[in-house]
């Protein structure tokens, strides 16, 4: 009897380790690494030519809209020679190979869980650059949306109450709770965290359907729409001040997609006439249908004389949790 149980526990546990296909399920441990810290495995000789000159061209380009140069990702070369062990659980990897033909492959959790690691064969290194900058946007979208997930989950680890927000906009939000609301009305929330430095701000609104006209004006209407609610709801130091859009620096403008819905997006520096006081920002105007708006959510930093991306990144990554209700 003894015997048959033991036989019964063994079938068991092999079962287990098979997946719904009859696949054996791999393990992997828990990646590792700080947000947006992207790890390039590539030869010494590659690194220092012109396939590692591409890569810093593309993934230290600086971020849209931030008032200084800061690079899209902090960049961290690792020799193929030297890729293993505790390096192969990094979150984000860029691994260049020679191979026989050109080809790039977007792959998960291969060494660690949650990983994306990319991949990038060529012959010779005009190929391996060439099929860098062809698929140079692909492969930022999928790094980028790997931090993104990343930061929602370190936030998710302690959140604020959204049902204020809920029951007013009808909006639903995974925001932290070291963010208070400073200001509230029947469609307006501001939303700030205190910082060493200065504030990061969120706030989240609603407009007309109509009030937006599709055309190509539409920057020039969105600046025209956060200056106004910057007039009413954010003031300056000084009477009669306001958060405004610095006129000396055109905003970067793109359309997207946010909770499945048609979204204008805008990047640049908000400053304060009459006062010194700048920073960045971001706003996306949801469209949304089913209750004829837009609904309209901003993302500012204030933080003199300090490096801005995990602060805008962090304020990007609440706006993107953002479920607008039924």
């Amino acid at each position: 009897m003894k015997k048959l149980a033991s036989l019964l526990s063994i079938v068991i546990i092999l079962v287990s380790c098979n997946d719904s296909n009859g696949k054996k399920e791999k393990y992997v441990s828990d990646s590792s690494g700080n947000v947006n810290n992207l790890s390039v495995v590539i030869d010494n000789e590659s690194w220092k030519g012109d396939v590692g000159e591409t890569i810093r061209d593309i993934f230290a380009a600086p971020v849209d809209g931030l008032p200084q140069k800061e690079p899209l990702f902090s960049i961290n070369q690792i020799p193929t020679s030297v890729f293993s062990d505790f390096v192969t659980k990094n979150r984000i990897i860029l691994k260049i190979e020679k191979g026989d033909s050109a080809s790039v492959s977007i792959q998960n959790n291969v060494y660690a869980k949650p990983q994306k690691l990319v991949v990038v064969k060529g012959d010779s290194q005009p190929v391996i650059i060439s099929a860098l900058q062809e698929n140079a946007s692909r492969i930022v979208e999928a790094f980028k949306s790997e931090e993104i997930i990343e930061r929602q989950r370190q936030i998710a680890k302690s959140l604020n109450d959204d049902k204020p927000i809920q029951d007013s906009l009808g909006v639903a939000l995974k925001f932290p709770s070291f963010y208070r609301i400073a200001k509230a009305t029947d469609d307006f929330f501001w939303l700030r965290r205190d910082i060493n430095t200065g504030t990061t701000n969120l706030m989240f609104y609603e407009i007309p359907m109509n009030r937006v006209k599709i055309d190509s004006t539409i920057p020039q209407q969105i600046i025209k729409i956060r200056d106004s609610i910057g007039k009413q709801h954010i003031p300056g130091p000084i009477d009669g001040s306001y958060m405004k859009t610095e006129e000396a620096y055109s905003p970067f403008f793109y359309t997207t997609i946010l909770n499945s819905k048609p979204t204008f997006e805008m990047r640049g520096t908000w400053d304060v006439e009459g006062a010194f006081m700048a920073g960045p920002f971001v706003t996306y105007l949801i469209r949304d249908d089913e209750n004829s708006r837009y609904l309209v959510a901003e993302g500012f930093v204030f933080a003199p004389s300090v490096n801005k991306r995990e602060y805008m990144f962090e304020l990007e990554a609440i706006i993107k949790s953002l479920r607008i209700l039924n």
